[in-house]
């Protein structure tokens, strides 16, 4: 007995099972050429919904003279057919109406059995990936082109259209949500980094562009060795287990926290000196200067990739920052092997950074305050983008069949 083709979660009043159909019978082929340049056009790039913008563009200047052009119409299934299995596909809307497009981006109408809206997010199904990929043989990169035929075989379920119109447009307020998620963390983001621009000295200076009030002395450069003890993890991949002391690497250095355990013993064996809470854990293999305060009293232990640095006379917060800020990241990039793969820093260059820094502990204490305040609304801005992105994941899963 076939499975019946209805979606989990469901708008009330419609129960009738989905229809499956070629794709080749819900869309038409659309052509709109230009015949003579025209320069005043804008080049479009495949605005892909599944990875963002996919530019595929010929030499500037020269489009028009070395490709067959086509203008972009609103509303229109477009596909870049030789980059089609990295999902350059996207509906076109409005905004995109009157650009022009290499002959390669074929564009194809919507019959009135499927809304433009609802295959919007239908195409980002992971089936569909598989079959542009096994519609595109070849070899590698534009060696490989997409048989339009084959893709138009895609069998897709649909149900009437006022349903997908209901689908779509809960799906357009959650992308919303996220627009303005995203547009808000975005901002705070900037604000970080002006303000590491900015409360941090630049180079051939000794005072930051903005100050406390009541601090006038100028910052003074030390090693970072002065300041901080630098330590390392284990070099070898331990035995896991699945419950005692946290096993943090490079990949953890955002949370601080991890799936991975090692044993008491182990950690024991292996860890003279550890993360504690106030000290600070620097990412130093692959990703280079992504630091993280620990901040809790918990056993930790850590792999090569992180180096560990404990404060002696800074405050914590004030050298995770500075760590951030463009002088210091410099000092680190010029004692980093970026030709190594993957690029690291050997853990003796680190204390050998410089870092300038006030002598008073009060003004550090009030910078380190005043970034941990902007990592927290960070936080809570990224914590509201990824729960509306995990809605739109479990409604793409649970809403199309």
């Amino acid at each position: 007995m076939s499975e019946r083709k209805v979606p989990k979660i469901r708008f009330p009043g419609f129960t009738g099972e989905w229809e499956e159909q070629e794709l080749g019978t819900l869309v038409t082929r659309y052509e709109d050429h230009v015949e003579t340049p025209h320069n005043g056009y804008e080049r479009l790039g495949i605005r892909s919904h599944a990875k963002g913008t996919f530019h595929s563009y010929v030499a500037p200047g020269e489009e028009l003279e070395t490709a067959k052009m086509q203008r972009v119409a609103s509303d229109k299934f477009i596909v870049n057919i030789t980059f089609a299995w990295e999902h350059a596909v996207a509906v076109t809307d409005a905004e995109d109406a009157g650009k022009l497009v290499s002959h390669r981006f074929p564009q194809f109408s919507f019959r009135d059995g499927l809304d433009p809206s609802f295959f919007k997010y239908a195409m980002l199904d992971k089936r569909f990936k598989k079959h542009l990929e096994l519609s595109s043989p070849g070899g590698a990169g534009r060696n490989r082109v997409l048989k339009i035929e084959d893709m138009l075989k895609y069998r897709i379920a649909v149900p009437s259209i006022e349903e997908q119109q209901k689908v779509s447009w809960l799906l357009d307020n959650v992308n919303d949500h996220i627009v303005y998620a995203e547009t808000e963390l975005n901002k705070w983001k900037e604000l970080k980094k002006g303000m590491l621009q900015k409360m941090f000295p630049k180079e051939g200076e000794s005072v930051p562009e903005i100050r406390f009030p009541g601090f006038t002395d100028p910052w003074e450069q030390r090693k970072l060795s002065d300041v901080v003890g630098v330590y390392d993890g284990v070099h070898q991949t331990p035995h896991y287990t699945e419950s005692g002391v946290m096993f943090l690497s490079v990949e953890n250095i955002a949370t601080l926290t991890s799936q991975k355990f090692i044993s008491e013993e182990a950690f024991e064996r292996d860890y003279k000196v550890y993360p504690q809470k106030g000290d600070v854990l620097m990412t130093r293999i692959g990703d280079v200067g992504t630091p993280n305060v620990v901040e809790t009293a918990e056993k930790l232990a850590f792999y090569v990739s992180l180096a560990l640095l404990k404060p002696v006379d800074v405050d914590s917060y004030f050298l995770c920052n500075s760590i951030q800020s463009p002088r210091f990241k410099k000092g680190l990039k010029d004692r980093t092997l970026v030709t190594a793969i993957p690029q690291k820093i050997n853990k003796d260059e680190i204390g050998k950074v410089d870092i300038l820094m006030p002598e008073s502990s009060a003004e550090q204490a009030k910078i380190g305050a005043c970034f941990c305040y902007l990592d927290h609304l960070i936080t809570l801005h990224q914590r509201e983008c990824d729960k509306w992105q995990t809605l739109k994941k479990a409604l793409l899963q649970q809403m199309f069949v």
